[in-house]
């Protein structure tokens, strides 16, 4: 009987990490995650994604800001791979708080990869990029070997992850590579995202729960899929014969207006009623137009996406419509 493989998820209660969780149970893998202690204390607000799952996980209570604490929990687990998906994710706030904003992303990363190093060095590991580190990009659609120009710091902490994993892959050998998704959302999506803000608020409408919504540039155009899609490359990555970078996403562009058209449409609703633009929604640096090439990945890693921009758009508004209906 073979032994089963170790993976820990960092960010395990968080969209991409509750998907990838899931998938790997179903593998049958042994699926650890690192959680901050405050979770343990508010399980229905920071625990639900992970809830119909959690007893078949095995958490550990760890601060990615503590080298001590990421040490340890290495040293206690020494996973077969280690999927690195906790950030502080939030653009808009990243403005507002950059300062934590690179001390959880970038020395959190590369406590991981130093923790691995020094104590199994055999493990695999998976460091979530962004587009965001595209920014401002020389060239459309965007591939491994497009210059970066980070237009936030939160872009800005994502280079130094993954640049910090390169090296250790160049420098120490390590099995270190890094996925460049491109926005995945879904119904676990946080509601501070403008997708989720967007879905939540025309099923709120709909029911009578709310009668306006205020956004920022609904002209900026990305490159939107399925977090529960996404998270499936990410263990293929970590599973062949040698570590590389790739892009992933889904090779089309739609405008946050399109996303907002289409969640109120099938509310049966005309957004131009509800919405409104606020312009202190307005990043202090906007990043117009970020798009996949996906050409690498779906030669060397057979990436084949298939969930439309509208089944994506329809899931959400109905899981929220269904969601607020029952709880209101």
């Amino acid at each position: 009987m073979s032994k089963k493989k170790k993976a820990l998820i960092t960010g395990i209660t968080g969209q991409d990490g509750s998907y990838l969780a899931e998938y790997l149970l179903e593998l049958g893998y042994e699926v650890h995650g690192i959680i901050r202690r405050v979770a343990l204390e508010d399980q229905a607000h920071r625990m639900w994604r992970i809830r119909d799952v959690q007893d078949k996980l095995i958490l550990h209570c760890g601060a990615l800001e503590s080298y001590p604490s990421i040490f340890n929990i290495i040293c206690e687990i020494k996973p077969d791979e280690c999927y690195h998906l906790a950030a502080q994710s939030f653009v808009t706030y990243s403005f507002e708080d950059e300062f934590s904003t690179f001390n959880i992303n970038i020395n959190g990363t590369h406590y991981l990869l130093a923790a691995i190093k020094n104590l199994c060095p055999e493990c695999r590991f998976y460091f979530a990029a962004s587009s965001e580190m595209f920014g401002r990009a020389e060239e459309v659609p965007q591939r491994e070997i497009t210059r970066f120009h980070p237009r936030s710091p939160y872009g800005i902490s994502k280079v130094a992850g993954f640049d910090l994993t390169r090296n250790y892959r160049e420098a120490y050998n390590s099995f270190a590579v890094s996925g460049i998704l491109f926005n995945h959302e879904s119904p676990r999506r946080g509601f501070e995202f403008v997708t989720r803000k967007i879905t939540s608020s025309a099923a709120k409408i709909k029911l009578g729960l709310a009668d306006k919504l205020f956004l920022g540039n609904l002209d900026a155009k990305r490159d939107w899929g399925h977090s529960r899609e996404y998270v499936k490359i990410m263990r293929t990555m970590l599973n062949t014969s040698s570590p590389e970078d790739y892009v992933i996403g889904t090779g089309e562009t739609h405008s946050v207006r399109e996303f907002v058209e289409l969640a109120f449409s099938e509310m049966d609703l005309d957004y131009r009623k509800y919405v409104e633009i606020d312009s202190k929604l307005f990043r202090p640096a906007e990043v117009d137009l970020l798009v996949a090439d996906t050409t690498k990945a779906k030669k060397e890693l057979g990436w084949d996406y298939k969930v439309t921009f509208q089944e994506l758009v329809i899931e959400m508004v109905k899981s929220d419509y269904d969601f607020f209906k029952k709880h209101n």
